[in-house]
């Protein structure tokens, strides 16, 4: 037979590509990531401080009431959003990787579900061993629905995310008018800001910590699941690649930040007078207000994204701070983890207890110390090429 009648043979189909390399990695969802994990330790570490939520001192003083309106402006129920964001961002990215190296879209699904389904077991051992308030396990939830409802379908479908966020504005706007009623028509006792409480972060031993985790990390979880359209937002963001090259989207950033960032910040601004101890209202209107607070603090997960986007469009080199941070927003479920660690050993009543005199001090002071400690940590590792302890695991079971 001669060579020209030869027939081809076919190629087998790519089952899977491995990890993300770093040549690969945008700099903006690292550094987003790697930053914002500040905020998470600001409002995470006052949770255990206090034992509950939000993590406040109902009477404060002196620069306490400077604390307090800062964490309630910027940070509670403001942080979190950002990585609900940022994990639809992931999941796209993943998914082409994957179909740019040839995986067949079985292939692509499989390994989607696989990271998603590792991520709930992730989950699930550090909210019941560590802290109740874990994300992962809601968001490996959330994954997998949205990788069987909706990483498959066109651009015209995922428009409709952008629907329901001006949806959420039009509720934001209500939710405010609802605040400014109750506001003026506040006729009873003032009402501080109190914590909601948490037993596992008061308990007197891990024993009987551990087994309320057990009742409240299924709880909490259950709460978090419905950011699914935050989730989603970041889906729609890493079709456009908007992060991958910010300033090329410059003008649709800076319109995001404005608009995202006014929403937060005056949703939020009201709870946060209450909680310096600068307005005093009834219970029903601080009920209110707190509804307003939580409303608009998603806006805060697009918002900060946006002003980080546009800061990375404007860099002409990577400082070591840059670099530093990004390090960590490339192990930021190592970072996240650790962190966790930290509050057990350096806050639970059972531990250390270093909650000394002001609870409101001393927490804010941790989690930066801790944050800086995880960013030393990770750009150690970036200088040893390792990926990060938690990373590696999940890669090794994910591929």
């Amino acid at each position: 037979m001669s060579p020209t009648n030869t027939v081809p043979q076919a190629l087998p189909a790519v089952d899977h590509r491995g990890p993300v390399t770093a040549r690969e990695r945008a700099l903006a969802p690292d550094l987003i990531r790697g930053a914002m994990l500040l905020l998470i330790g600001l409002a995470n570490s006052a949770n255990f401080a206090f034992a509950g939520q939000p993590g406040v001192d109902g009477t404060p003083h002196g620069f306490e009431r400077i604390l307090n309106f800062v964490k309630l402006t910027f940070v509670d129920a403001r942080a979190y959003p950002v990585f609900a964001v940022m994990f639809g961002y992931g999941l796209v990215q993943l998914a082409r990787r994957q179909r740019s190296a040839g995986a067949t879209p079985s292939a692509v699904r499989k390994v989607l579900l696989k990271r998603n389904s590792w991520l709930i077991a992730f989950g699930a051992v550090h909210g019941t061993l560590l802290y109740f308030g874990d994300f992962l396990g809601a968001y490996g939830i959330v994954g997998i629905i949205c990788t069987l409802l909706l990483l498959n379908r066109g651009d015209k479908f995922h428009r409709i995310v952008i629907g329901i966020w001006i949806l959420e504005v039009l509720m934001v706007l209500y939710a405010g008018f609802q605040s400014v009623v109750a506001v003026l028509n506040s006729r009873g006792p003032a009402q501080p800001l109190t914590n909601s409480p948490n037993p596992s972060l008061a308990a007197s031993s891990y024993g009987a910590s551990l087994v309320d985790r057990l009742h409240e990390y299924p709880l909490h979880t259950a709460t978090v699941i419905p950011f699914l359209m935050v989730v989603w937002l970041g889906i729609w963001a890493a079709r456009k690649q908007i992060l991958e090259n910010p300033a090329a989207h410059r003008g649709l950033l800076k319109g995001i930040a404005w608009v995202c960032m006014s929403i937060t910040i005056l949703g939020g601004l009201p709870l946060a007078l209450v909680g310096a101890g600068w307005l005093h209202v009834d219970a029903a209107a601080v009920d209110s207000l707190s509804y307003l607070s939580h409303l608009s603090g998603m806006f805060g997960g697009p918002g900060y994204i946006a002003l980080f986007g546009l800061l990375v469009a404007r860099l002409t080199r990577q400082t070591l701070p840059v670099r530093a941070i990004s390090a960590l927003g490339q192990r930021s479920l190592s970072g996240y983890l650790f962190q966790s660690v930290c509050w057990m050993a350096l806050l639970a009543p059972f531990t250390l207890d270093l909650r000394f005199g002001s609870t409101a001090y001393t927490a804010a002071l941790i989690a930066i110390g801790v944050w800086v400690t995880s960013v030393a940590g990770a750009y150690a590792m970036a200088k040893r090429s390792y990926r990060g302890p938690a990373e590696t695991l999940l890669r090794r079971l994910v591929y």
